[in-house]
C-alpha cells in the first residue's frame, strides 16, 4: 500500500478519528499498558473528553491495565499515577493468573503471572484496589487462559456491564513499530472492520478495537508529550541514558520474546528486581547473557554442514522437551497449512491463532 500524505497533522487526524468513533459508540475502553503510546492515548482521550463534553453525550470511558507482575519501579510509579488520575473515567487494574508469552525458556512457551501456587516467587505484591483471584467475579475467567483471550472477553464483559450499545476499545499500536502492526491497519479484507474503517478490528458483534494513533511516529509521541506537558513513564529517560535504541524502548511483559535482547537492562537499572526475575522463569539469566546473539536465534542463523533447513529444524525440535516441541510443531503446521491454501501475508485471525497456540 502506497503512503498518502494528508494536509492535517497526526494530532488533528487523531481527533477526527475520535469524532467518527464517538458518533457510533457510547462506550470507550482505553487499553493501557504503561508504555509511551497507551500513556499518550490516555492523555489525548481525556483532552478530547473534556473539550467535546462527552459526559453530556452519555459516552462512558473505561481504562484497563493488565498487570504482568514484573515491572521496573519507574513503570510501577507511572501506573500508580495514571490509574485513577481522571475521576471521570473508571479504572480496572487486573492482576490475574493469565497465561503470557515467554520467549526466554526452552522448557516453557508461556508463564503464569500471579500464579496462586507460587506466591513466594511473585515479583511484586498486588496493588491496593486491583482485581485479583480472590475478589474477581468474571464468569468467563479460568486460571491459565491466554492473555489475548482474557482481554477480548473482558472487553465484552465490560461492554455488557455498562449496558453499552457499542464499545470501542482504543489500542495504542502504531504501524511504524512492526510489519504485523502495519498489516493490521493496511489489510484489504473488510469482514472484520467496522464499516470501511481500516484502523478497526471486530472483537464481537458490538465491540471493536480501534487504532487511532496508527500513523504516529516515535518523534510525534514525544513532541506531543512536550507540547502538552503530559506525564509519562520516566523509564524512557533511563533507557535513553543507558543508550538503548529507540526501537528497543519497550514496556511489556518482562519475558516476552520482543524484549529478550533487553532483559539484561534489569541487571544495570534495577539489580534487586533482576534477582527476582532470575528465580521467576527458567532461562532468564541465559537470555540476559545471550539475548541478541545467535545463541538465542537472533538474526544471521547459519545452516550447519550436512543439514538441510528441514533436517536442522527437526534436529533443534528434538532437543526440546516434548510439551514445548509439540507447541512449536502446532505453530509450524498452522503456517504451512495457510501457505498451502492461500499464500501471502498472514491474515489477522491466523496471527492470533499462532499467538495463542
Amino acid at each position: 500500500m502506497v503512503k498518502v500524505y494528508q494536509k492535517e497533522n497526526v494530532y488533528e487526524a487523531f481527533n477526527h478519528r475520535l469524532d467518527y468513533i464517538c458518533n457510533y459508540f457510547d462506550h470507550l475502553i482505553i487499553s493501557f499498558s504503561g508504555g509511551k503510546d497507551s500513556g499518550l492515548m490516555l492523555e489525548l482521550v481525556y483532552l478530547y473528553y473534556k473539550s467535546h463534553k462527552l459526559v453530556e453525550k452519555g459516552i462512558k470511558v473505561s481504562v484497563f491495565y493488565l498487570d504482568y507482575e514484573g515491572n521496573y519501579q519507574e513503570t510501577k510509579d507511572y501506573i500508580h499515577r495514571s490509574m485513577g488520575k481522571y475521576p471521570e473515567f473508571e479504572y480496572y487494574h487486573i492482576c490475574l493468573p493469565v497465561s503470557a508469552s515467554c520467549g526466554i525458556s526452552m522448557s516453557q512457551s508461556t508463564w503464569l503471572p500471579w500464579d496462586p501456587d507460587h506466591k513466594e516467587l511473585w515479583l511484586n505484591t498486588i496493588p491496593k484496589g486491583a482485581i485479583h483471584l480472590e475478589n474477581q467475579d468474571f464468569s468467563f475467567f479460568k486460571v491459565g487462559m491466554s492473555d489475548y483471550d482474557f482481554q477480548s472477553k473482558f472487553c465484552q464483559w465490560l461492554h455488557n456491564e455498562k449496558g453499552a450499545t457499542r464499545t470501542a476499545v482504543l489500542v495504542g499500536i502504531r504501524a511504524q513499530e512492526s510489519l504485523n502492526r502495519y498489516n493490521a491497519v493496511t489489510r484489504d479484507e473488510t469482514f472484520s472492520r467496522f464499516g470501511t474503517t481500516n484502523y478497526s478490528h471486530r472483537i464481537s458483534k458490538d465491540v471493536f478495537n480501534f487504532y487511532p494513533m496508527y500513523d504516529w511516529l516515535f518523534a510525534d509521541i514525544w513532541r506531543a508529550n512536550a507540547k502538552f506537558e503530559f506525564d509519562y513513564n520516566h523509564l524512557y529517560d533511563l533507557y535513553y541514558q543507558a543508550g538503548v535504541p529507540f526501537k528497543s524502548m519497550r514496556v511489556a511483559n518482562p519475558f516476552h520474546q520482543c524484549g529478550v535482547h533487553s532483559l539484561k537492562l534489569y541487571q544495570a537499572l534495577e539489580p534487586e528486581t533482576w534477582g527476582k526475575l532470575v528465580g521467576r522463569v527458567n532461562g532468564a539469566n541465559f537470555a540476559a547473557l545471550y539475548g541478541g546473539t545467535q545463541a538465542m536465534g537472533y538474526r544471521g542463523a547459519v545452516l550447519p554442514k550436512g543439514h538441510t533447513w528441514q533436517s536442522y529444524v527437526e534436529f533443534l525440535l528434538d532437543t526440546l522437551p516434548e510439551e514445548t516441541r509439540n507447541v512449536y510443531r502446532k505453530k509450524f503446521q498452522s503456517s504451512m497449512d495457510y501457505w498451502m491454501r492461500t499464500g501471502g501475508a498472514l491474515p489477522v485471525n491466523v496471527v492470533e491463532e499462532l499467538k495463542t497456540s
